[in-house]
């Protein structure tokens, strides 16, 4: 074998070798290509997860928001209403309680009423000794009554007559008046106690009013604003 033989076999071998190192190098970066494009997939991938996650975190956020701020709202409206229901219901209690300062105003009706509301005082107690307290202005319509009340409650009751001692040192507050329109009053009635005064009965007109009231209350508010849930 000549030089120029060998010459030729090395050309050869030094081609094939290149040949073969080109391709490994093409087939490294082509894995490697690959690879990156896997990687980045998987990246990509990932980074979506987590904005959809944020977007999903933000937007049950908002949802809550605004089932809050829907609740405040119906729950600020449903305050006024009641508000409003309940400044209807109180001015038709006012209304209710002007009324009554009118009561003792018509002497004949008065004293027929004066004297139940002493009997009804009477049979809740069923004391043998009272002790009665009145208006100040009352005072000489119910001492005139009195015997009439103790009887009419001895026959209901079948019972002696009481003995009932009217407090002429401690009156019950008078009539609203101009001078005064904010301090104590009373429409009328009486207030009866043992002697004692463990037991007191409030039988007065305003104390009336205020027991029929809460009595009729839901009565009252199904007739004004009909069947409300509760």
């Amino acid at each position: 074998m000549n030089d120029a033989d060998v010459s030729r076999q090395i050309q050869q071998m030094v081609r094939f070798i290149r040949q073969e190192a080109e391709e490994k190098a093409n087939e490294i970066s082509v894995s490697a290509e690959e690879e990156f494009n896997i990687e980045k997939l998987q990246i990509v991938e990932a980074e979506k997860r987590k904005i959809r996650q944020e977007y999903d975190r933000k937007e049950k956020q908002v949802e809550v928001r605004k089932k809050i701020e829907y609740s405040m709202q119906l729950n600020a409206s449903r305050i006024k209403v009641l508000q409003v229901q309940d400044d209807l219901v109180n001015s038709m209690k006012e209304a209710a309680a002007k009324e009554l300062l009118h009561v003792s105003h018509h002497h004949h009706s008065y004293r027929h009423l004066l004297k139940d509301l002493i009997v009804q005082g009477l049979v809740r107690l069923k004391e043998p000794a009272v002790l009665l307290r009145c208006r100040i202005e009352d005072l000489e319509l119910v001492e005139d009554i009195l015997n009439t009340a103790k009887d009419e409650y001895a026959q209901k009751e079948g019972v002696h007559p009481p003995d009932i001692i009217v407090d002429n040192h401690v009156y019950l507050p008078p009539s609203p008046s101009h001078h005064n329109p904010h301090g104590l009053f009373c429409s009328g009635g009486v207030v009866l106690a043992s002697r004692d005064g463990k037991i007191v009965f409030e039988n007065t007109l305003d104390a009336r009013l205020d027991v029929v009231f809460r009595k009729k209350l839901p009565e009252i508010r199904k007739l004004l604003f009909g069947q409300v849930a509760a």
